[in-house]
């Protein structure tokens, strides 16, 4: 059937070749330049220097509340007002969320004045004999579960996260060992 069509354009296939692999490329630029405007991966995600590490005062703008949008979550939200994703800890702990994954359109949060928590690279505690404890991910686990299994807390799945320079802490595989805190 294409040759069929082929015979009518009496174009030959180099042509034909040439135009569709054009249109892929096309297509794929599209596909990536959409990806990347919805994910607000750019200029914004190459902000913050390795020299960042401080806790760094917010703006006097708050104490301020929220009205959560379409596709928003706490981590999106804390980047807003904190420039820090870590900083939704702070946001689920003023607005006494059970489950911080469930927050829905139109839910209006507190946004507290607080310190921007930035994960700390390369700080040195103090010295110890004792060999730090471990864990190894399986599959299923996420840091917040490690953390309430294993500390009994929650939230120090941040303290798990910055003890491991964990750049993506939503992005741990079975079988990375993990430093758990003291």
């Amino acid at each position: 059937m294409f040759k069929k069509y082929l015979k009518q354009l009496s174009l030959p296939e180099s042509y034909i070749s040439i135009t569709l692999g054009f249109l892929v490329v096309i297509v794929g630029g599209l596909l990536v330049y959409n990806y990347l405007s919805k994910n607000k991966i750019g200029p914004s995600f190459l902000k913050g220097g390795a020299g960042e590490d401080k806790k760094v005062e917010v703006s006097t703008s708050l104490p301020t509340t929220h009205t959560v949008a379409e596709n928003e979550d706490l981590w999106t939200i804390a980047e807003k007002y904190y420039q820090s994703g870590y900083n939704w800890v702070t946001l689920a702990k003023e607005n006494n969320l059970s489950n911080p994954d469930l927050i829905y359109v139109g839910q209006v949060l507190n946004v507290p004045k607080a310190e921007t928590i930035k994960p700390a690279k390369g700080e040195i505690s103090a010295v110890s004999t004792e060999p730090p404890k471990t864990y190894t991910v399986v599959a299923g686990d996420n840091l917040w579960n490690i953390a309430v299994r294993e500390l009994g807390d929650g939230y120090a799945w941040v303290k798990i996260a910055n003890a491991n320079n964990l750049a993506n802490p939503n992005l741990i595989h079975p079988g990375n060992v993990l430093t758990l805190p003291r």
